[in-house]
Order: structure tokens, then sequence, then C-alpha cells
């Protein structure tokens, strides 16, 4: 894991140099640089030159870069300012001191993301780009220190400017980076999801990498169990590496073969694999590697009860792994080596061993609370960073109302002594006016959202405790005792929800799941149901709560229940046309038939579903100033009949993020 998270941070660096201008040898860059005779050439080409430096030589790219800042400072060329601080960031990350890269990176950030609220610059493709970069780059340096959530929300960040770029390369690199953070946290369907996008678009760019992404989803599926599909993406990317000259991948893949063929039983073809990767690490000089190799193959032969020869790669792999200072490694080897000795009654060799394996992980741990901290720091960074953002907001926001009160003042003062401009007054009266109105009605638009969840919720609560009520009467005490428990996960997110205004999609779906998997308790499996989502949607794109499950239970009270056969309930999300549809399809009776029985019905129920739901879309269409709207259109059969009813939504695009 560790491996390829290193490969993703090289790959996000050369990107980060292609972005900052285009690469030209070191000679000419030096030989532009003598000739250059503005401050802002002068800082630029040395952030070309550093940048070219990215990846071999940290004491040449700060050398360069720090002499980029002091030009840049002097000049107030704030571009290359940034440009600098990236480029030491970069150098902070090859150095691992991860808070001063953390610092570097925001201070760019701070100075782009500035720089963009200004006309001048709003539109400008390169501090964009930068941006991204920093965006990347930050994702990576918190993907390291295992703070994932953080990762993602810089490698979204960075995406999306990218996509809007159509710099795919770049996008399918961090679909692999998004992939590995999910990988980490063992949440493999969303990883595979991005390993999926990423592979997706390095096939239609024909890029060389696609071999990698094959193997991590490969990686997946073995952590799944799902051999033969880890297996068929393991000979993809071998046919891949075939064409490719890269010895460090094949040998990594003839590993995670290793891994599979363990895994499936087949010691001699693990065997086989293992040690056709130790040959190409040590033909690499790559010791690290070929440690691992060792180590795996010692745990391969105990398994075949060859304990000497067990011994002897446990043996080479320590031996690798402390020339390199790989303490992970030593651990291992020792540990087993110990075990070894242990068991043939040479104690004296056990014991030396022991005391290697603890001081390996006596070390392991202290360097694990040295991350800790460095972790804790960088928090700390980035909440301090914050809170002086929002109180530089606040002070702005003061300064903002402060100059708006005395322009007020101004105008009125301006309009006692021009009396007689009476159509300027006038035009001005009308201005102020129409402002006061649009934000009369945002506000409007802002409370009567507001006033919806209220009316929504009291509604969803009664019909659910009405449900409550009728299941314990007709299943007794068991059975409402585990319908009480769901519907109690069910309020407690039906409770959360209330709290915004928009929430993720997935949440969404985990309330409509625990819903309809009361109602199946409740009326005995009278219907089946699936929820569906496009892969396409993103994991920030959102969804006012609670829109879609009163549409859910007017399909299984008016369309299914009646019906007194099993029916099937599927609820549909997916972008079409720039739009989230959501849709809600049920086989009832139909919407006529059941509008028919609540007609001759002695008691009717009055469902506010619709008028709920279409003021709420009101609301989102005056805050988005995009169409919302819902269709409820009946299905017939073969001969006619009516045959159940599907509900449309169709929503603008909108993120929790924002």
């Amino acid at each position: 894991m560790k491996t390829l998270k290193l490969i993703l941070l090289a790959l996000l660096l050369v990107c980060g140099s292609m972005l900052t201008a285009q690469t030209k040898v070191l000679d000419s860059l030096t030989d532009l640089l003598a000739k250059a005779d503005t401050a802002k050439d002068k800082a630029g080409l040395m952030n070309l030159i550093a940048s070219e430096y990215t990846g071999n030589d940290p004491d040449k790219i700060k050398h360069y870069a720090e002499k980029a800042l002091a030009i840049a400072k002097k000049g107030n060329i704030r571009a290359e300012e940034a440009n600098a601080l990236l480029n030491l960031g970069n150098v902070s990350i090859m150095m691992s001191n991860y808070p001063q890269a953390v610092n570097r990176f925001t201070q760019a950030q701070d100075i782009l993301e500035k720089m963009l609220t200004e006309t001048a610059y709003a539109s400008d493709a390169n501090i964009k780009n930068t941006l991204a970069s920093i965006y990347g780059s930050l994702g990576v340096v918190f993907s390291e220190q295992n703070n994932y959530a953080r990762a993602l929300e810089y490698y979204f960040k960075a995406l999306k400017i990218y996509k809007a770029d159509k710099q795919e390369y770049i996008e399918a690199a961090l679909y692999n980076n998004i992939g590995v953070v999910y990988k980490s946290h063992e949440e493999y369907d969303k990883a595979l999801t991005y390993f999926e996008k990423a592979l997706a678009l390095q096939q239609k760019l024909k890029d060389r990498f696609s071999s990698s992404t094959m193997a991590n989803i490969g990686n997946v599926y073995l952590e799944k169990g799902q051999y033969d599909k880890a297996l068929n993406y393991y000979n993809d990317a071998l046919a891949m590496l075939t064409k490719y000259e890269d010895k460090r991948a094949l040998a990594e893949l003839y590993n995670n073969f290793g891994d599979y063929y363990s895994k499936t039983g087949n010691i001699n073809k693990a065997e086989e694999s293992y040690k056709k990767a130790l040959a190409i690490f040590n033909e690499a000089g790559e010791k690290f590697g070929a440690s691992a190799s060792l180590n795996l193959l010692g745990e391969l032969y105990l398994k075949k009860k060859n304990d000497k020869q067990a011994l002897d790669y446990f043996s080479k792999s320590s031996a690798y792994a402390q020339e390199i200072g790989s303490l992970e490694h030593v651990r291992d080897s020792e540990k087993s080596i110990s075990s070894l000795y242990e068991k043939q009654g040479n104690f004296k060799e056990a014991l030396v061993h022991y005391k290697k394996y603890t001081a390996a992980q006596d070390s392991i741990i202290n360097a694990e609370n040295i991350r800790t901290m460095v972790r804790e720091e960088m928090n700390y960074e980035m909440e301090r960073r914050e809170a002086l953002q929002k109180k530089e907001n606040e002070k702005r926001e003061a300064i903002y109302i402060e100059q708006e009160k005395r322009h007020r003042q101004q105008m009125i003062f301006a309009g006692l002594i021009v009396t007689l401009l009476v159509g300027l007054v006038f035009v001005i009266y009308n201005r102020l006016q129409l402002k006061k109105t649009l934000t009369l009605q945002r506000d409007l638009a802002e409370y009567e959202q507001k006033a919806l969840h209220l009316q929504m919720n009291p509604h969803f609560v009664f019909n659910c405790l009405g449900s409550i009520s009728s299941f314990i009467v007709q299943n007794g005490t068991d059975s409402a005792i585990k319908y009480l428990s769901k519907f109690s996960k069910l309020m407690r997110l039906t409770l959360e929800y209330s709290k915004e205004s928009l929430i993720p999609i997935d949440s969404e779906i985990e309330g409509l799941q625990n819903y309809l998997e009361l109602e199946q308790l409740r009326f005995n499996r009278m219907f089946e149901f699936t929820i569906t989502k496009d892969p396409d949607i993103e994991d920030d794109m959102a969804i006012p709560p609670l829109l879609l499950q009163p549409f859910v239970e007017n399909a299984i009270i008016h369309g299914i229940i009646p019906k007194k056969e099993k029916g099937t309930i599927m609820v549909d999300f997916r972008l079409v046309n720039n739009k989230l549809v959501c849709t809600v399809t049920d086989d009832g009776i139909g919407f006529s038939k059941s509008k028919e029985m609540k007609e001759k019905s002695v008691t009717v129920h009055k469902s506010m579903a619709l008028e709920i739901t279409r003021k709420r879309l009101e609301v989102i269409q005056a805050f988005t100033s995009k169409t919302s709207q819902v269709e409820i259109t009946e299905l017939h059969n073969a001969a006619g009949e009516p045959a159940g009813t599907k509900i449309v939504l169709n929503l603008p695009i909108q993120y929790a993020s924002n």
C-alpha cells in the first residue's frame, strides 16, 4: 500500500510541473534567465527551472524556488509567488516534512483563491490549474498521514477543476488516488468505482499507467474474495506491462499473482510467482521489494512445513530490510525467525531474534507516535488557517457593512442637496427598493424551505407511528421490538436530515432503505424493492432530505397493498442531460384506480406528498434558477389496463460541499 501511494505522489508532482509552464531543457532555461530583464520574467524562469528538478534534486529546487519567491514578493508578482510556494511545498514532501508542506501549499492556495475573486483573474486557466495542482498535492500529503477525510476533500476540489478543463490524464490519476483512499478505508465498492473510472479514461487515452490501475482493481477483488475477477485483471495488467519496460511494476504484479495463488491453494504457482518477482527486484537493485518477496516466500515455506527453507528466506529478508532501514520487514521477518528457532528448541537464538523483533516494533511504534504528532500538528495548522480565514471574512463583512452604511448616508445627503434632480432620485430610489425586494424574496424562500421541512417531518412521523401501532396489534411483542428498533434508527436519520437543506444522495438512499425494510416487515413482505444509483453520480452530489419518501409511501399504501398480491417498487437515481432524475416506479393498481377507491372510501386519507413536494421544488428552483419538476405517469399493460405508477422528479445538480 505504501509503495502505491509513493507512485501516485510522483505522478502528481510531474503533473504539477507540466501545468506550471511548458517544460524546457535546463540549459535553455538557464540561458533565458541570463537574458531576462524584468522581475516577472526572472521569477517565472526560476520557477520553471525549479520544477524541472522536481523528483531528483531537492536542493536545486529549493535554491531556485527561494530566489523566485524573494523576487516575486518584492515585485508583488502574486502568481509567481504561489508557484514558488508550490515548488517549496514539493521539496518539503520529498524531505518528508509534511507540516511545512501543508503550510507552503496553503499559503499558495490563499494567494490564488484571492486572485480568482478578482475580475481580472476570474477566468485565468493557468491560475486555476496551479490551484488544482495545490489541491492535489494537499490531498497526497493528507493521504500519506492517513487523514483520509481531508485527503478526499482536496482530491475532489482538484478533480472539479481538471474535469472542467478536460485534462483527462490528471483526472484519471486523481480517480486512482481517491480509489487508494477508499481501499485504505476498506470501502472496497467505492474503491472499485473510482479505479474503474480511472481505467476507463486511461484505456481511452491509451495511457501506459493503466496496468497499475488494473493491478489495483485486481487487489480489491482479491480482498473481496472474488478470485476469478482478480486473476483476470492481473492477466490484463501483465499483458499491458509486456509492452512497456517497468521492472518495478512487473515485479509487484508477480507478488500479486503469488498472493492470488497462495489464497487459492496453489502453493507451487505461488512460489513460482514470488521467485519471479524476487529475480526482477534483485536485477533492478530494489532491495525493498526483494525483502517483501523473500518474506512472502518464507511464509509460503511455512505452509509447506519446510522450516529450514523458510528460515533461510526470512533471514535474507531481514538482512535486506536492515540494510535499507525497512522496519516493517525487519519486524515481520525477525518475529518469524524467533518462532522457528523456538519451535526447534534453540531458545538462545530465539531470544536473540525476538529482541531484534521487539526493537523494530518499538521503533515502528515510536515512528507512528511521531506520525500522529505530525498529523495533529497539520490538523491544528489547517484549523488555525480556517479560523483566520473566518475572522478575515468577518472583518471584510464588517467593512462592507460599514461602507454600505456610509454609502447610504452619502446618497441621502446628495438627495437633499440635489432636490431639483427628481428624476435621478427616483431612479436611485427604485433601485434601492428593488434590492430590498429581492432580499426579502430570498429570505422568504429560505424561511419557506425551513417551514416545509417542519411540515414534512410531522407528516412522516405521524404515518410511521400509525404503522407501529397496527404492527404491534397484528404481529406481537417480538416482531414489534424488531420493528421499533428499525424505526428508532430511521427516526435518528430523519432528525439528523432535518438540520440540513441538502444531504448526500447516499444518505437519502440509506433513509429509503430503512423505511422500505420497515414497511416490508409491516406488510409481511407484500412487496420487493430495489434502489439503484448511476455510477456517474459523485459522492458529494446532494438532494433535499426526505424528498422521495412520501412517494414511496404512496406507492406502498395506494399502489401495492390494494393490489392484494406481491408487488415491486423500484427507486432509481440517474444523471440525464446535466439533471438529477429520481424515479419511483411501482406495479400496483395504478393512479386512476387508486383515486377511484379513495373517493368511494368512507375515511379518505389525504396525501400531502404531491403538494408539499411541488412547493419544495419551487423553492429549489428559486434558489438555483434551474427548472425543477415532478411528473406522474400511469403505467399500462399489454391489454391497456392500469399496471402501476411512475413518478419522475427532475432536479438541478447540487453539491453538499456548496
